[in-house]
């Protein structure tokens, strides 16, 4: 079953993400997984505010493929560097439709 994690980034600092951009985009290719969005051209629609500079889209085969991308070793220092260098939000999502 598909994944997705679905995230928001605003960084509080541009230090991290020349080292981490080849880093995660490498890595998420390497555990499956496939960017459907990367942009700072969004609008929110509904609901109260909630700003972000960047939204996130990535595709995952499996849950696992998810869970193995953010737990993988090679990933790990870059991703505490995104953490500790922006406010950010990861959901991971399942391609279910509960209701359908």
């Amino acid at each position: 079953m598909a994944y997705y994690s679905v995230l928001d980034v605003t960084p509080n600092n541009q230090d991290w993400i020349p080292g981490y951009l080849p880093v995660a985009i490498e890595r998420v290719s390497a555990h499956g997984g496939k960017y459907l969005a990367r942009t700072d051209n969004h609008e929110q629609v509904e609901g109260d505010a909630q700003p972000a500079a960047l939204r996130v889209i990535i595709e995952w085969p499996s849950k696992e493929a998810a869970l193995a991308f953010i737990n993988d070793p090679e990933y790990a220092p870059h991703l505490r560097a995104r953490i500790e260098g922006s406010t950010s939000h990861h959901f991971l999502i399942e391609a279910l439709d509960e209701r359908g």
